[in-house]
């Protein structure tokens, strides 16, 4: 299991809060009482949830314990948060009102399964909303970790963080089917943002809170800076820094899905 830094993660925390804002603002539930956020890393976007649902209580799961411990010093009586495997997590039939899974399902196998049996635990009037980044080519990291020196420490990694037919995510059409079929009526979008990045290789840094933690981990440290020393270099040259920033072009697709 990759680990994860809430600060590092939220250097870039309005870029990455965006998706989750348009994401919620399209769930139709009103009056909901249970919320579950799988995912919720440091539970800064979950506690907006209260906001949205201010008679809801609201559960954030994730499976990092860094992240759980930044969240739980936003816990309230009615936000709470709790370490676990969105993977296992099962809720009873008709239990919950809206199930969010922000930016977390390309790390869980199984969609296949794992969504039915989400949607069967939506009361009547629920909604399960989810986004998440469309992989469709290597950012630059990958292409360094195929590399002589690097492939056969980061084996691992490369399978788990290839291309999209490796990764558990599936196409927007088959979402669609596949949570049709459970009785849910389901909105499918996908979206290209160009974030503008401040400073020294921020798109080096903007991945160095996400998807290269597992290479990272997988490395000594002093293979770890020797790595990401040259990942640097890729990356400005796949994302040069121009006058006012680095563009980040960065896909994302969002599959909303409501119970009548």
């Amino acid at each position: 299991m990759a680990s994860w830094d809430p600060q590092q993660y939220n250097r870039f925390a309005e870029e990455r809060a965006r998706p989750f804002r348009e994401l919620v603002a399209r769930i139709p539930t009103t009056g909901a009482v249970a919320v579950v956020h799988l995912g919720c890393g440091p539970g800064t976007m979950t506690a907006t949830l209260a906001e949205r649902w201010p008679d809801a209580a609201i559960l954030g799961i994730d499976s990092s314990p860094q992240m759980i411990a930044a969240a739980t010093e936003l816990q309230t009586p009615q936000l709470r948060f709790r370490l676990g495997d969105a993977g296992q997590w099962r809720p009873q039939r008709g239990s919950v009102d809206v199930i969010v899974a922000n930016a977390s399902l390309q790390w869980v196998d199984d969609h296949e399964a794992l969504l039915p049996a989400w949607a069967a635990g939506l009361d009547d009037g629920g909604t399960l909303a989810f986004q998440v980044p469309i992989t469709t080519h290597d950012p630059g990291f990958g292409r360094v970790a195929s590399r002589p020196r690097w492939a056969p420490l980061l084996a691992g990694a490369l399978e788990a963080t290839g291309p999209r037919s490796a990764t558990p995510v599936l196409e927007a059409a088959e979402y669609v089917r596949l949570l049709s079929v459970t009785g849910l009526t389901v909105d499918a979008w996908e979206t290209t943002y160009y974030h503008v990045l401040p400073g020294d290789d921020p798109v080096f840094e903007w991945f160095r809170g996400t998807g290269l933690r597992p290479y990272l981990d997988a490395l000594s440290p002093e293979d770890a800076e020797a790595f990401a020393a040259e990942v640097r270099e890729e990356l400005r040259v796949r994302y040069p820094r121009e006058p006012f920033g680095t563009i980040l072009p960065f896909p994302r697709l969002f599959v909303v899905g409501h119970r009548a």
